[in-house]
């Protein structure tokens, strides 16, 4: 089953199986299903043509996702970045944008450590 340009897994439970689309989590997916009057237990290839058909009905008529959230969410960053607001800044400098430490932490936006040339001993004195 295809949906959102994304091919969702067919041994998958429908409820896990909605969540490899971006945009759409737990939460989402089990709202998106009451709407749909699905039931989250049934596996992806067990759907029958009207129940797909009222999923993608539902899922690209109601949300935002895959390719025009990924666009939204670019621009949002970049509106930041423009009009230079701390958070702006921050995704500039790749740094933690949400306050968190950075002195021990953050190599996951900060990146590989740089190693810096220590200090040399030098000579005691005589």
């Amino acid at each position: 089953m295809r949906i959102g340009g994304v091919d969702l897994p067919n041994d998958k439970r429908i409820e896990i199986a909605l969540t490899y689309i971006y945009g759409i989590g737990r939460s989402l997916s089990n709202e998106i299903l009451d709407k749909a009057q699905i039931d989250p237990d049934k596996r992806t290839h067990e759907l029958n043509s009207d129940e797909v058909s009222r999923l993608r009905n539902l899922i690209e008529h109601d949300y935002t996702i895959e390719g025009e959230l990924r666009n939204k969410v670019k621009k949002d960053i970049q509106r930041l970045k423009d009009i230079e607001c701390y958070r702006g800044i921050r995704h500039k400098q790749g740094l933690p944008v949400r306050g968190q430490r950075t002195r021990c932490n953050a190599r996951t936006r900060k990146g590989p450590r740089k190693t810096v040339a220590g200090k040399s001993s030098a000579p005691a004195p005589t």
